[in-house]
């Protein structure tokens, strides 16, 4: 059965449409755009799922939320394609990126977000908030300085996970000063065909 992908726009749902690119699984897209004034997301996702929140996908009679949990349903869903590798040390390094950029990552950018938007004492907040996040991106930096990919040599579903924190982190944290390392892991994901491929059937993507 073809999967649909609830799709918002500007959101982490982007990678559930580039990993379904990479894993070549049949899947169709419903769109849904966030209120102009505030954001977030339409009223309609309640009715796919309580929460309201994208990314959400349907079929084969599951409705299954969590960008985590997608990645692993689909992983699982292709035969383990783009999963865990072989080697131990790299399953271990798969498996704790792929829930970092959730559990770790992307918490200090939403407070950057929120602190940004307060006027006065949130610019003060945001400046000694500041060195928590530059932790957080030095670190990922050394770690793209010693390999190619998240997880090892090889491109997995890692790489997937950590792409919507990294790619905010850009435009909110100024992710890519002084850290080539990211700048050039962007540039190899955003070249990717199965990701050029996402992106059209996704529409307008900010952080691409």
């Amino acid at each position: 059965m073809t999967i649909t992908v609830h799709h918002l726009e500007n959101s982490r749902s982007q990678r559930v449409l580039w990993l379904l690119e990479e894993l070549a699984l049949p899947y169709t897209v419903k769109r849904y755009e966030r209120n102009k004034a505030t954001m977030l997301s339409p009223p309609e996702l309640r009715q796919v799922h309580p929460l309201g929140k994208s990314p959400v996908i349907t079929g084969d009679g599951q409705t299954i939320a969590e960008t985590g949990a997608i990645i692993e349903y689909l992983v699982e869903k292709a035969d383990g394609r783009l999963g865990a590798p072989g080697d131990r040390g790299d399953a271990l390094r798969y498996r704790h990126f792929l829930h970092y950029a959730e559990g770790s990552l992307m918490p200090v950018l939403f407070v950057t977000l929120v602190l940004g938007k307060v006027p006065l004492m949130g610019k003060v907040a945001l400046k000694k908030f500041r060195p928590m996040v530059d932790v957080h991106l030095d670190w990922v930096e050394s770690e793209l300085a010693s390999r190619e990919w998240f997880a090892g040599d090889s491109f997995t579903a890692a790489d997937v996970m950590m792409s919507f924190p990294l790619e905010a982190a850009v435009t909110r944290s100024g992710a890519t000063e002084g850290r080539p390392a990211i700048k050039a892991w962007l540039d190899r994901i955003h070249a990717r065909p199965a990701y050029q491929a996402a992106l059209e059937k996704g529409g307008p993507y900010a952080y691409a």
